[in-house]
């Protein structure tokens, strides 16, 4: 298993004691050090796996989770990797790191683990902090896909052309095949790096794309040349995810009707739109954590009147991405029905300090509840529902972890609470 260990800890107290403009200054030789060292500990093992790496502000757990059970159905050995968890053929475990993409030994000792395990292929959630901190270095990617870019990691990256390019650098990195999504309005910035094989796909553009679609809160459907698929998942958002997965599959010479066949084995994704109930009344949970990701999950979802649309959420800490929070209030206070915010990830800002903002986007008074406890705000949302109505619960998705004050992390799942709170 791979898990959150000593050096973890001896790396965060020794960075807090080095002062700031000395540790940037030698931060690219210490992160380029650190990735071909972990390469060649390990033997440099993704030259004898095939790598799928998947970027995109949202949407990157979704396609690595399709695009694994793609690769399965047609008979290959699988290792995959990212926010949901890791997976080495039959052999799976949670990701409690609170890092979507490891740091450059873990990853390589992965890596070099499935190959001796005989995987063929790893399909790994490459995140822009990852490619910022050179955590791609040493690994030959063989194929590189682009979901989609929106305003995320602000005060990460500084600005959106340096996120935007720190999410390229993966497509420069990787000159073998791209697949991009031609939708997506800032396509032409991967279309235009060269690649030896380039394969769009969409919702509306690309060579892939579906003659039509339809999409509802708890299924959707679609045709793809000439292939009726039919999803257990909602939203327009999971066609596309679809989408992107069948190019995969087409790259390695999976026919469309397999692939198709096995996204509709999928019952749900951990954490993504996932149903922990669907009658009298709706739950969901989701790790909506972009305005965009939140917006689109509440369309999906919402159900007709005179039904209601509860929700929960509260905004991740420590810093990140605080534009945000006024906006998630904003949608909320469009979308929603009854509000409730919660505590979130506070890392080390105080928690209702990012509650508050996230109220000062919502303009109907005092018509909100804010519940710091995030087990009793869940509760208070099932207990106010009534037959018909949705509730979901943001944010933290399949996550088994809050991250608070003195980088600590304690364990949580939403999921369980509301099993614990059914029960």
């Amino acid at each position: 298993m791979i898990k959150e260990g000593p050096l973890d800890k001896i790396l965060y107290s020794t960075k807090k004691l080095i002062p700031k403009p000395v540790f940037e200054f030698f931060q690219p030789a210490y992160h380029k050090t650190l990735a071909y060292g972990g390469a060649m500990r390990y033997g440099f093992p993704s030259r004898k796996l095939k790598i799928i790496g998947v970027t995109g502000t949202k949407g990157k757990s979704t396609a690595v989770y399709m695009i694994t059970r793609i690769l399965e159905r047609a008979g290959k050995k699988v290792a995959a990797i990212g926010s949901l968890g890791f997976k080495i053929h039959d052999n799976e475990w949670p990701n409690t790191l609170k890092m979507t993409m490891p740091g450059r030994f873990r990853l390589q000792k992965f890596l070099s683990q499935a190959l001796k395990s005989g995987c063929e292929y790893a399909v790994l959630e490459v995140t822009s902090e990852g490619i910022k901190q050179m955590r791609h270095l040493g690994i030959q990617f063989d194929t590189a896909v682009f979901l989609n870019i929106h305003r995320e990691h602000l005060e990460n990256h500084g600005t959106f052309e340096n996120y935007l390019a720190a999410k390229q650098e993966l497509f420069k990195y990787c000159g073998r095949t791209h697949i991009i999504n031609a939708d997506n309005q800032y396509a032409s910035e991967f279309i235009q790096l060269p690649a030896r094989k380039l394969v769009t796909f969409g919702l509306k553009e690309g060579h892939i794309h579906p003659e039509s679609y339809q999409s509802f809160s708890d299924h959707s459907e679609f045709k793809i040349l000439d292939e009726d698929a039919h999803l257990k998942l909602g939203g327009a958002f999971n066609i596309s995810n679809a989408v992107a997965a069948i190019a995969v599959g087409s790259v390695y010479s999976i026919p469309i009707a397999d692939s198709i066949k096995a996204l509709e084995s999928i019952e749900t994704v951990p954490g993504r739109v996932e149903f922990i109930q669907r009658t009298p009344f709706a739950i969901i949970v989701d790790y909506a954590h972009t305005p965009d990701s939140l917006r689109a999950v509440y369309e999906a979802v919402k159900p007709l009147p005179p039904n209601r649309l509860i929700v929960v959420l509260g905004a991740a800490g420590g810093g990140r991405d605080k534009w945000k929070r006024h906006e998630f209030g904003e949608i909320a206070d469009q979308l929603a029905d009854e509000i409730i915010l919660t505590d979130e990830d506070p890392y080390e800002e105080d928690p209702m300090k990012i509650i508050e903002e996230v109220k000062a986007g919502v303009t109907r008074g005092e018509d909100v509840d804010i519940i710091l406890n995030r087990k009793e705000a869940i509760a208070r949302a099932i207990a106010m529902a009534r037959a018909g109505d949705t509730v979901i619960i943001t944010g933290k998705g399949s996550e088994i972890s809050m991250a608070i004050a003195g980088n600590k992390k304690i364990p949580w799942s939403d999921k369980e609470i509301v099993k614990g709170i059914l029960s």
